[in-house]
């Protein structure tokens, strides 16, 4: 109780805004109590990605990530399913990119593998229908991991040009869908570098060059199947992020997710990516899709959003 009331003291004392259930209030309240929220400009719609705030640190419930979006001035939430639509709609709030369907984690079994395809297209179906119902623009895909099999890595891998058919063939069967009820697949782009299961990395990921992916839409040719264009990924892979913004345009690019480099924390000075002249680019371009809040918090997560919120919002 000390300790809780403590930290509540020092975040008062700072400003900070803290979600419902943090400071003890219900979940009933569904409006920002503070008189200002930190989104001034909105020319970027931000967004809040669910599983960084409800997996890591303080762990939020959706009720408390919902009242945080609120606080902060943000659009909606994002990766979430059917099952949360209800309490975020309580909230105002829209679901800028849906989960695929697919069983945890989702971006294991992906297009690439005749093993898992017929089972990823059939759940990304479904979704896109619900999806379409809901109001719900876009939804996540995969390339999937170059294994053939996920259990027995041994087997062997999918050589890359049969995993690029594969993940062309089944985005063009699933763009039919897509195209039909106005919702917008988002291919999703990974790094491979990373080590270890808190998600800072996918090794054998086979989509991990942003360029390859790029390649992939371009040769789907639909204006309804898109790259997730992840600025995290994308710099530890490739780099040069606004050079590809620019080369890429809104053609190509369907979503945004953000994070510090590295460690894919927070959006402060320890990082080296300066994500002002980011999302000016993407202005520039024409971008008017959703820019969503994807790092793992390393601190007070209401601080680190509510910092990273104010520096997109140029």
């Amino acid at each position: 109780m000390l300790k809780s009331s403590a930290s509540l003291s020092a975040a008062m004392v700072a400003g900070i805004s803290l979600p419902a259930g943090l400071m003890g209030c219900s979940s009933e309240s569904r409006t920002s109590e503070s008189s200002s929220t930190v989104v001034q400009n909105d020319r970027i719609k931000q967004i809040l990605v669910s599983w960084p705030f409800m997996a890591f640190g303080d762990e939020w419930n959706l009720d408390q990530l919902c009242q945080a979006a609120v606080d902060l001035g943000c659009h909606g939430i994002e990766l979430v399913g059917p099952d949360e639509w209800p309490t975020m709609q309580d909230y105002g709030l829209v679901c800028g990119m849906s989960t695929n369907g697919m069983p945890d984690p989702p971006f294991e079994k992906g297009l690439n593998n005749p093993r898992y395809q017929e089972e990823v297209i059939s759940r990304t179906i479904t979704r896109i229908e619900e999806c379409a119902e809901a109001g719900v623009p876009n939804v996540i895909a995969f390339t999937g991991f170059e294994y053939r099999d996920l259990d027995n890595p041994d087997v062997g891998v999918i050589p890359v040009d049969e995993g690029t058919e594969n993940t062309v063939n089944g985005l063009k069967e699933l763009a039919l869908h897509a195209e039909e009820h106005d919702v917008t697949i988002c291919l999703e782009h990974l790094n491979s570098r990373f080590e270890g299961d808190d998600y800072r990395g996918h090794p054998g990921y086979q989509g991990d060059d942003i360029d390859y992916c790029a390649d992939i839409i371009r040769e789907v040719g639909s204006t309804h199947v898109k790259l997730l264009f992840d600025i995290y990924h994308v710099q530890i892979m490739n780099g040069d992020v606004i050079a590809r913004i620019r080369e890429y345009g809104t053609d190509l690019i369907g979503h945004i997710h953000t994070a510090g480099v590295p460690g894919r924390i927070e959006l402060d000075n320890t990082q080296e990516l300066y994500y002002p002249p980011i999302m000016e680019a993407l202005l520039d371009i024409g971008y008017e899709g959703y820019v969503g809040q994807e790092f793992i918090p390393t601190r007070d997560p209401m601080e680190g959003l509510r910092e990273a919120v104010a520096v997109c919002d140029v």
